[in-house]
């Protein structure tokens, strides 16, 4: 059957089992989207490309697929980095499609001319440009492997428009064969059996959980793994939802914004279990005082992660749920011949900790950014519901306070911290999941950069939730002026106009008394629900009605201006030294 490179393309998606792409049109992607005309493939068509790429980072974090993503050459496929970036720093498999100039006048600067693999060649798991219209199917097949397995990731594929246009005898491949690339899957037996020991042996041992169980799909092997040896589980902000948040064993989130009694069982614990994570910075703080006293398991499917922040005494490279389960199978071999040791006094000093410090606020007659988010939880907890955030307060005080209990329904940026993630998120997750409800928890600044794609949401009959926690500031970046820079808070004050005085140190009586902008009235302009929020009594019908109301509703709720997520580890300070939440 000989058809043109872009309905080769087309018909090598729907063989991937694409539904869905998210994108913006443009010149050279025009042969692609003329195919896509007569095609079974969903278009989401975003207001911004990098919208685009949140969106399929959404919909595949929900969904557990390859998220699609496309844009045309130049500016469109650059407006596309960022998203990549993000899907890229935390392991979410997304096959991003970028048309390209000719392949006759590629390096000559020609009009809308990027040279895009060499651009995301150090934020993509692989990325191809095709020169010859023969490759296509074979690298459609290869990018989709790539990405899901292994360490899911990005894969860029940048199509010249020729390329597009040319004519081919389109087969589709049954299989992929790439020499290089062989993920190792399975644990080493003695390594694993090694870890088994060290478990039974350990008196106060910690499982450190993060991202690699979601997207091993390892949940249920987790799950047995605690229950089968009584260890406390404290899971990272990409692995929210790995592990039940109310199940009794459940500590929730550790680092810089972790609970006091998290941080002082990871100083404490002789034995740190870690599965699919990364040791980032935001968890561990200070790196020479972190777990001092910790013999450390490393489970990871990337070779690269283990040793690379933190010493390991015991490797193990292989897929987390593939090794769980022998990791399982090893310790009740074990127990046959010998008993757990006594972990009653481990176990009592932490629920002891959890007693004295636990996550508080102070409550009084004004709107408390935590309280918005119990409130929300409680309203939500027993529905069908994933959460995505924005970046900074708003997503701590979400991770904080919102209890994740299945995988896939906590969706939010961690290792780029990408602003604007939260809403274009929630849209591809409502895509995927069109029977959820779907909630971001947002902030003002956050919102603002995205907000041009309320109109995605309303156009494709997303009754996606937006709850802008709003103080009139970049949050977080105030509380750090506030902290650390002698409350100089400089271009932080997102009210701020040419009668401010030069330098501010916080909100005065002379601050401009409108809302800027009129988050309601944006809504209303899109043809969404716009809601605003000023009191606590508010907040539960308020969150109600949105639920109710079939249309994305943009909830605005008016919080204290310098309300400060607590606790917090100071930049460099080890975990055990958190100002607040005490």
């Amino acid at each position: 059957m000989r058809i043109t490179g872009a309905e080769a393309l087309i018909k090598s998606l729907e063989h991937e089992g694409v539904e869905v792409i998210f994108g913006y049109p443009g010149g050279v992607v025009l042969p692609i989207y003329d195919a896509i005309y007569d095609s079974k493939i969903c278009h989401i068509l975003v207001r911004h490309e990098q919208c685009a790429a949140h969106a399929a980072d959404g919909y595949a974090r929900a969904t557990g697929k390859v998220g699609v993503c496309m844009a045309t050459s130049g500016p469109g496929a650059t407006n596309l980095v960022t998203g990549i970036a993000n899907a890229y720093m935390d392991s979410v498999p997304m096959v991003a499609i970028t048309g390209q100039v000719g392949t006759h006048v590629i390096g000559t600067d020609a009009f809308q001319e990027a040279d895009i693999t060499g651009i995301t060649s150090p934020i993509t798991k692989h990325n191809y440009l095709i020169k010859n219209v023969e490759d296509l199917p074979r690298i459609i097949k290869e990018a989709f492997y790539i990405a899901r397995t292994g360490r899911p990731g990005p894969v860029l594929i940048d199509i010249p428009v020729d390329v597009s246009k040319g004519e081919l005898d389109y087969k589709y491949p049954t299989e992929v064969n790439l020499p290089g690339y062989k993920p190792t899957i399975k644990g080493n037996a003695r390594q694993i059996k090694q870890a088994a020991q060290a478990i039974i042996e350990a008196k106060e041992p910690i499982i450190f959980a993060g991202g690699g169980i979601l997207k091993s799909n390892a949940e249920k092997e987790l799950h047995e793994l605690a229950e089968l040896t009584g260890i406390y589980v404290t899971t990272t902000l990409m692995g929210k939802g790995a592990f039940d948040e109310t199940h009794p064993l459940s500590l929730g989130m550790p680092g810089m914004h972790g609970a006091r009694y998290v941080n002082y069982a990871m100083t404490e614990t002789d034995l740190i279990i870690a599965v699919g994570v990364r040791f980032d910075d935001r968890v561990t703080g200070k790196l020479s005082e972190f777990a001092r006293k910790a013999k450390i398991i490393h489970i990871d499917i990337d070779p690269a992660e283990i040793g690379k922040n933190v010493f390991v005494h015991i490797p193990i490279v292989g897929d987390t749920k593939n090794v769980l389960s022998s990791l399982a199978g090893a310790i009740k071999k074990i127990l046959e011949e010998e008993k757990m040791s006594d972990r009653s006094d481990w176990n009592k000093k932490i629920e002891e900790w959890k007693k004295k410090y636990p996550l508080k606020y102070h409550h009084n007659n004004k709107l408390k950014p935590e309280f918005i988010i119990e409130q929300i939880y409680n309203l939500t907890k027993d529905k069908n519901t994933i959460i995505t955030t924005g970046v900074g307060q708003n997503q701590m005080w979400s991770a904080q306070y919102y209890k994740a209990r299945k995988p896939g329904t906590f969706i939010s940026s961690g290792g780029l911290g990408t602003m604007g993630f939260g809403m274009p998120a929630a849209i591809g997750a409502q895509v995927g999941c069109p029977d959820a409800l779907v909630f971001d928890i947002d902030g003002d600044g956050s919102f603002q950069m995205v907000s041009q794609d309320l109109v995605t949401a309303v156009c494709n009959q997303l009754p996606i939730k937006i709850a802008i926690l709003n103080n009139g500031y970049l949050g977080m970046v105030r509380q750090w002026q506030e902290l650390f820079y002698n409350r100089h808070y400089s271009n932080s004050c997102l009210m701020r106009d040419k009668s401010c005085p030069p330098q501010c140190t916080g909100p005065t009586e002379a601050c401009p008394k409108y809302y800027l902008p009129d988050f309601v009235k944006l809504a209303e302009a899109y043809g969404a629900v716009g809601l605003r929020i000023t009191k606590p009594e508010e907040v539960e019908p308020a969150v109600k009605k949105a639920i109710e109301t079939p249309l994305p509703v943009v909830m605005d709720f008016i919080i204290e201006r310098e309300e400060n997520v607590f606790p917090m580890v100071a930049p460099g300070a080890p975990v055990d030294q958190m100002i607040g939440g005490d």
